[in-house]
């Protein structure tokens, strides 16, 4: 039974043959150095299934784009091109970069007109599995931004990297057919006034659905390492393989003072879990989400052992995880005190039935929310407050954050760029102000940053 496309850890990708671009970069860039790598955005269409065919935006022609992968301190330069129809742009997601290479607008990097191409350059750091992908709009369009295939991992190998595994196995996860919906339509509940949501009718491991494309062929006794993100726009996952136990080792590809074993992978949106597995249960078996309606519509994929034969197995696991708690992740000891606190307070204004509702951070939307005001090298701790019943995975640009308490634990040694506040909690990360220029924080929910939940930090 098929799965999807897997790249391999001696397979390096360093995309796609470059189109002609003469005619779109100015006299300055056609007389430089050849990229290290090119991205073309424009139009693809993805059967993820046969005759299941999504129409959609990627990089290259495919869905994820090229695995771009460098070693950490390594110059590159990247060369963008529009095909598309609309203005784009690429994000950098956990890289410690300038503002204007980031790839988010409201920091002053440029949009990509169509038909135009724009050369990035920067230093890849720091090490580990980061990605890239729009950070366009979508709004109310659901062809746009994360809802579209544009989206590809970015891994920079360390400088001292031992490898102890013996194979690596790159998946994007990610949802399709998104459409808005009364949460009252489909649960027939009473009348409410939250807005418009979104679901989803399809979904995949890389570029196909689970049953479909080639399975993941593994061999007994082998060290498998599983490097996942989490591309979709709004939903959180958690995934699972029967029979096998996982020994996390890096979350949004920054290593763990002490790798935890766990046998269900959770990722909020955008985030990153590195996860060795060693394959000694010998079978066919489905490695995919934990919710059925999840997996029945693609999420997952089949891993096959060399020798095996049968229909593919699933096994529910014994709990279903709702959330991560990422104090399981680090200590237990108390961070060191910051140099200050800033408090933050995240809350819903629901937008009423076939409405959208709209996001605020400290009460008001962007563009019209208040820039956090930092001083170069002081340590800062964001206290945060959710006040809505959602779900956030909050996201603080060029820089990484160490979480320092989570729903009401204090905690230390956990450094993220991706957190996921649960509804109606708090939450603390602290973060050395050491990387000067705008820098974006925001809620990773596609549908709650278009709708107000983003602001920036500004060095004084």
């Amino acid at each position: 039974m098929p799965a999807p496309l897997l790249l391999d850890r001696r397979r390096v990708i360093a995309g796609a043959a470059a189109l002609p671009l003469a005619r779109a970069l100015p006299a300055w860039a056609q007389s430089a150095a050849k990229a290290d790598y090119t991205l073309t955005i424009a139009p693809v269409s993805l059967e993820i299934a046969p005759g299941q065919i999504i129409k959609t935006i990627g990089y290259n022609g495919t869905v994820p784009g090229p695995l771009i992968r460098v070693r950490e301190g390594q110059n590159v330069a990247i060369d963008i091109t529009n095909r598309s129809d609309h203005d784009e742009i690429v994000h950098w997601h956990g890289l410690v970069i300038p503002s204007l290479t980031d790839g988010a607008m409201e920091e002053g990097a440029p949009m990509i007109a169509p038909g135009a191409t724009q050369r990035v350059s920067f230093t890849a750091k720091p090490a580990g599995t980061r990605w890239y992908h729009t950070h366009g709009m979508a709004k109310t369009d659901l062809t746009r931004g994360l809802y579209s295939g544009q989206y590809g991992f970015f891994y920079i190998e360390p400088a001292q990297n031992p490898g102890a595994y013996d194979r690596e196995i790159f998946i994007a996860l990610h949802q399709w057919a998104p459409q808005w919906v009364s949460l009252q339509d489909i649960r027939k509940g009473p009348p409410a006034n939250n807005g418009l949501e979104v679901i989803y009718g399809a979904a995949s491991f890389n570029d196909k659905a689970l049953g479909h494309g080639e399975p993941i062929r593994v061999k007994e006794g082998e060290r498998v390492l599983f490097r996942l993100v989490n591309t979709s726009a709004t939903a959180e996952t958690a995934v699972y393989l029967p029979g096998h136990r996982f020994t996390i080792l890096a979350m949004d590809g920054n290593p763990l003072a002490r790798p935890m074993e766990s046998d269900t992978l959770f990722l909020s949106p955008a985030e990153r879990i590195d996860a060795l597995c060693e394959m000694k249960n010998k079978g066919v078996w489905v490695f995919g989400s934990v919710i059925d309606d999840e997996r029945n519509k693609g999420m997952g994929a089949v891993v096959e052992y060399a020798g095996a034969s049968g229909d593919p197995v699933w096994q529910a696991p014994a709990e279903r995880v709702r959330m991560i708690d990422y104090t399981l992740f680090g200590s237990a000891a108390p961070a060191r005190e910051p140099d200050a606190r800033i408090e933050l307070v995240f809350d819903k204004i629901p937008g009423g039935r076939g409405g959208y509702n709209r996001w605020t951070v400290n009460g008001k939307s962007f563009p019209d929310t208040d820039p956090i005001m930092v001083q170069r090298g002081k340590r800062y701790r964001f206290v945060m407050h959710n006040l809505a019943g959602d779900m956030h995975p909050i996201h603080l640009h060029r820089h990484s954050f160490e979480v320092t308490n989570y729903m009401g634990k204090p905690m230390s040694g956990l450094i993220k760029d991706v957190v996921a506040l649960p509804g109606r909690h708090d939450g603390e990360i602290d973060f050395v102000a050491d990387n000067p220029g705008p820098t974006l924080f925001h809620c990773h929910m596609q549908d709650h940053q278009d709708f107000g939940f983003m602001t920036l930090v500004k060095y004084a």
